[in-house]
């Protein structure tokens, strides 16, 4: 199944009437928007622009009390709910037609407790934000690559980053949440309370409540890192490749290292790595001097100190709101010759100069973590493979679709079975029970006790589990 098509003109909403959220603006301190407000259109705009949503309303709310009463007020009224923080998902799932837009992105407050080492955020904040904010005391904590996405729907679906290799997955490192359930009250979870809606919470993918504030914790990152793009020319890609392939497989945990098949600055087609290494520049430099030495050299080496924050951000420009986006992962143990070869030969004839494949280079610190230990269990994985389709005119659509496809099914042979839950569109129950694989049972029992009438689908959903007779 495709991950998001061109939507459809939505169909007239019964909660259309203008009365119907009257009790909902009395309750709720923040602001609801309807199709007849201003401003309307520009909150409901999500990054992914093969996403055209009409929620009947959007609250922008302010705090928890606001979600609370929006929760209760969608599970009386049996109306349709979506989530939004960042907007920034493939799939689109934090929109929806005709029912309500709980918006959080204005929520966006941030302390750090110094002598913890801890961070408590607000489910609003962009990674950029969130990274700014920590820099100012040489701390950081796991985050994505992409400074303009939601540090909530990135944390919940498991978050993989940049520091993950040296100091875990975003939720390995969320220690406490405050969240809002489904029947609308709010609640902490732990390891000393609710310890099992934590483990949920850890990679659950919003499908056990909202998230109103996230506790993290943090380590001393920056401000300034080795790290920078190398880059090889088209003809040397596919020995580049292999090397990159054999410096990963002994890469220390410190050292990340995203490879990327796009079009370069003059219009050919490039491989290029993004690398960044967590300590010591010395000890950076040795780190990456394997792969900035092998053979083929790169043509294009800017690879020197540089603030963590904007190499976190440095990719954001390839990757602007209200483009349109499409893709499908897996999950690779390795990457053979034969890999290599596959991607390549895709590559070539990829249709649009704005496409790439990404291959997200993970294991370390994420991989001895038990898979069992949180609702994020694939912990066996070596790179993520992304065949990442952009374009800009909607005419496009299925030669672009079709190509990130086509990626996507020659690899299947090579991929462990696994898909990374933010990376899901709308592809079916087989590829959600895939995402979370062994822990698929033990999240619907508890989507089950905390969500049983699975108010929260608007997600890679993982619907109750149906009890049965003794």
């Amino acid at each position: 199944m495709p991950n998001v098509l061109p939507q459809a003109p939505a169909r007239a909403s019964r909660f259309a009437a203008p009365d119907v959220f009257a009790t909902l603006r009395g309750q709720a301190a923040g602001t609801l928007l309807t199709p007849a407000d201003a401003g309307y259109d520009e909150a409901r705009r999500l990054w992914n622009g093969m996403v055209d949503k009409r929620p009947a309303a959007i609250l922008r709310c302010t705090g928890a009390a606001d979600v609370a009463a929006a929760v209760r007020f969608a599970a009386t009224a049996e109306m349709p709910v979506a989530v939004r923080s960042g907007g920034h998902s493939i799939s689109g799932h934090s929109s929806c037609d005709g029912g309500l837009m709980i918006d959080l992105s204005m929520m966006k407050a941030i302390t750090v407790d110094l002598e913890q080492r801890l961070a408590h955020a607000e489910p609003g904040l962009l990674l950029a934000e969130f990274d700014a904010a920590m820099q100012m005391h040489g701390l950081a904590t796991t985050m994505g690559i992409n400074g303009d996405t939601g540090i909530a729907g990135l944390t919940l679906g498991g978050g993989l980053g940049r520091l993950a290799r040296k100091h875990g997955l975003a939720c390995d490192n969320l220690i406490s949440a405050e969240v809002v359930l489904a029947d609308g009250s709010v609640t902490v979870a732990s390891e000393r309370e609710n310890p099992d809606l934590l483990w949920g919470l850890r990679g659950g993918g919003g499908n056990l409540g909202v998230v109103t504030r996230f506790t993290y914790r943090l380590h001393p990152v920056g401000p300034t890192v080795l790290g920078g793009m190398l880059l090889w020319s088209w003809s040397d890609a596919r020995e580049a490749m292999r090397a990159y392939a054999r410096f990963c497989a002994v890469a220390p945990d410190e050292v990340d290292a995203i490879g990327v098949l796009l079009t370069g600055p003059a219009g050919d087609p490039v491989f290029a790595v993004s690398t960044l290494h967590v300590g010591a520049i010395d000890d950076g430099e040795r780190a990456l001097a394997p792969l900035r030495q092998a053979t083929p050299r790169p043509r294009h080496d800017a690879v020197a100190p540089v603030a963590y924050a904007a190499l976190q951000s440095a990719a954001d420009p390839m990757f602007p709101r209200g483009r349109r986006y499409y893709w499908k992962s897996h999950f690779l143990a390795a990457l053979p010759d034969a890999a290599i070869d596959v991607l390549m030969a895709r590559f070539e004839r990829v249709p649009s100069p704005l496409s790439k494949i990404g291959l997200q280079l993970v294991g370390g610190a994420i991989s001895r973590v038990p898979p069992d230990a949180t609702a994020y269990g694939h912990r066996n994985a070596a790179w993520d493979c992304i065949p990442i389709a952009s374009w800009v005119d909607a005419a496009e659509d299925a030669a672009n679709i079709a190509w990130s496809r086509g990626v996507w099914e020659e690899m299947c042979s090579f991929a462990t079975g696994g898909v990374y839950v933010n990376n899901l569109g709308e592809e079916g129950e087989d590829r959600v029970r895939a995402a979370y694989g062994v822990n698929h049972g033990r999240l619907a029992a508890l989507k089950a006790r905390y969500d049983p009438a699975n108010l929260f689908r608007g997600n890679a959903n993982v619907p109750p589990a149906v009890a049965t007779a003794p």
